[in-house]
């Protein structure tokens, strides 16, 4: 994708993350999925280890900053992907206010940089923006890990349904809507067992 395709596909997944077009960097919420804290741009959490590589980043660069004491906390959330936010006193007004430094929002741009979404949509042989940002939405929602709910499971199985990748660059289209159903059947059946725990959240 350009930089302003790119842009474009960031304010649609906001719109499904946050309600807006404008990025939600300093957003924390607890929404009860299992993860902790849902934190910054594109959800960033406390349980996966998604946060401990944004505070970690950030530390390298500025160590004066008021995530830093919280590293061993969110080292022993990501090492047990836990939910746990009760060692995390003042952790949500911290991550806000770190959005006052520039750094910090740049920080948040790279770790969402570094997904690799656009590596995925390469071996498939997606081309069309709108089929690439797709995938970047996908990757965000169901992360990039190797659990059944993940965006690499969801997109082996499209591989295996539609026998490889696209073919020809007509057929993309219909590549996509089946990939899109794909990720449909994993929402109304996850593989993954804290998934299934919290899906009934899902539909609420």
């Amino acid at each position: 994708m350009t930089p302003q395709q790119r842009k474009r596909c960031e304010q649609f997944i906001s719109i499904f993350e946050n309600d807006s077009i404008d990025i939600q960097y300093s957003y924390v919420e607890d929404i009860g999925d299992g993860r902790g804290y849902t934190c910054g741009k594109f959800g960033f959490t406390t349980a996966t280890g998604d946060v401990l590589v944004v505070v970690q980043t950030f530390n390298k660069r500025n160590p004066f900053n008021s995530l830093k004491k919280y590293l061993p906390e969110l080292e022993r959330l990501a090492r047990e992907v836990s939910n746990d936010t009760s060692h995390l006193d003042g952790f949500p007004q911290a991550w806000k206010a770190s959005c006052a430094d520039p750094l910090f929002i740049k920080v948040q741009d790279e770790v969402s940089a570094e997904i690799p979404a656009m590596q995925l949509a390469d071996s498939v042989n997606l081309q069309t923006a709108l089929g690439r940002c797709a995938l970047y939405d996908c990757i965000i929602e169901h992360g990039g890990g190797d659990d059944g709910d993940s965006m690499p499971s969801i997109l082996n199985r499209t591989v295996t349904q539609k026998k490889g990748g696209v073919k020809k660059s007509e057929d993309e289209q219909y590549w996509i809507r089946a990939f899109l159903d794909m990720r449909l059947e994993d929402f109304d059946n996850p593989r993954d067992e804290l998934n299934k725990r919290h899906q009934k959240g899902w539909h609420d």
